[in-house]
């Protein structure tokens, strides 16, 4: 089986966490192949006597839930080491097997200081920050393009990581104590702190391009998971507020080491409504009761911030926008049954910019910024859907709705998530098959 990409079609949040963790138990490797501790995936897996354990999940992908599955950490991610072991003892702790777990030795380290620059840059950027997590991510993916960035193998080299931490320090001491007067950090500091971790990576580090194009070879099935989402991605998404590294179908090759020619579907995950965490623009933001009700009902908090998340209506602009970029060929829409009890399910299904309607995304971001949504309406449903396990079992309403979401995104809608569980899904078109 060819390798299969998972992104999210909006701006995160989307339950790529689920969609995940229900493919892994079909695939041999998931692999997470952008992004780092800064965003999560929320999966809840029923237990045998009927409760649910909930595990959030920020570095590690989804996959590490699935006993028969591989987790690899590919070599587009940044790892905070701290994070990494912390989850790795949380899920030890709860009776959760990591050993299989494999990180890419050429995967960048996120250092003590830039996660202090992170913070600090956030700040003084004032009335225009761009709603960074402050966990050091983008300075890390800023070392990288500049090539003075610690990568996964320099920790097993003592004299090759006091040198690049030194290169690294020369600059950015001056920028902490000339700029924004904080103590300049110690190279042996972050020398002795990274080392600490070593011995225990050790064992994890593979040449992972290698290893999954050997178990592509081998007839196995490779699950590419993105962190983040589309218009997050750093070329494609609303910049500047976006992430610092590629989430869309194109950054699952180079942060992996698969080629394009061994992708075989690119499936994309879409939440029933819109919703974002940070700032940007979101054209279908709700600031009314409406998206007082998304929110509570759908739970919409931050998994790794905590923060209460912008919601609003479903847009399906968006959703082209995403087919478009990643060649999108089956959608995964989540959340269907946050929407039961709504009278009406208003749909975007265009922009409306000073007069003008746009039927795709604007060209500029200044056209986004202002544009004012045009709605469908569909009518909504009251009966509960969390038992549904078929399409045919949703009322005649909620079937509506799906379909003409998918009329309007131009792709399938191969899957519905109907509740919070791990089973909560109905299986339109297999994921993985050729249906």
């Amino acid at each position: 089986m060819p390798a299969v990409v998972l992104v999210g079609a909006q701006w995160g949040d989307e339950g790529k966490g689920k969609a995940t963790d229900l493919l892994g138990r079909r695939v041999d490797y998931v692999v997470k192949f952008n992004g780092g501790n800064n965003a999560g995936h929320t999966v809840v897996i029923e237990q045998a006597d009927g409760s649910t354990e909930k595990y959030a999940l920020h570095l590690l992908p989804s996959g590490i839930l699935t006993p028969s599955c591989t987790p690899v950490i590919g070599n587009g991610v940044v790892v905070d080491l701290e994070v990494l072991f912390r989850e790795i003892d949380g899920l030890n702790a709860r009776g959760v097997d990591t050993s299989k777990l494999i990180v890419s030795a050429d995967a960048h380290i996120i250092t003590p200081y830039n996660r202090v620059l992170d913070k600090v840059t956030e700040r003084f950027l004032g009335a225009r920050k761009i709603g960074t997590t402050g966990r050091g991510i983008g300075p890390t993916y800023a070392d990288k393009m500049s090539r003075t960035g610690i990568r996964v193998q320099d920790l097993f080299d003592r004299h090759i990581l006091e040198q690049k931490v030194e290169a690294a320090l020369l600059f950015k001491n001056q920028v902490l104590a000339k700029i924004y007067n904080r103590r300049a950090i110690s190279v042996a500091e972050v020398v002795e702190e990274l080392e600490s971790y070593a011995a225990r990576l050790a064992p994890m580090v593979r040449d992972t391009s290698l290893v999954l194009q050997e178990a592509l070879d081998r007839g196995e099935t490779v699950l590419l998971e993105a962190g983040q989402a589309t218009l997050l991605d750093v070329d494609f998404g609303t910049y500047p507020f976006v992430t610092s590294s590629n989430a869309t179908a194109g950054g699952a090759c180079t942060g992996s080491g698969i080629p394009p020619t061994r992708v075989a579907r690119v499936i994309a995950i879409l939440k029933a409504y819109t919703t974002r965490v940070g700032e940007g623009p979101f054209p279908t933001e709700l600031f009314d009761a409406n998206g007082e009700f998304l929110r509570k009902v759908g739970t919409e908090y931050g998994t790794t911030t905590g923060r209460p998340r912008r919601c609003g209506w479903m847009d399906v602009v968006i959703g082209r926008y995403a087919t478009r970029i990643n060649g999108v060929t089956d959608f995964v829409v989540t959340k269907l049954d946050v929407l039961t009890g709504l009278e009406e399910v208003p749909i975007c299904v265009a922009y409306d910019v000073d007069g003008v309607r746009h039927n795709e995304m604007p060209v500029n971001q200044s056209d986004f910024h202002h544009a004012q949504p045009i709605y469908e309406t569909m009518p909504g449903w009251w009966e509960d859907i969390t038992g549904c396990r078929t399409f045919e079992e949703l009322p005649t309403n909620a079937q509506a709705y799906v379909l003409r979401v998918e009329e309007l995104i131009g792709a399938r809608v191969s899957a519905i998530g109907v509740g919070p569980g791990r089973d909560a899904i109905i299986v339109r078109h297999d994921l993985l098959g050729e249906d």
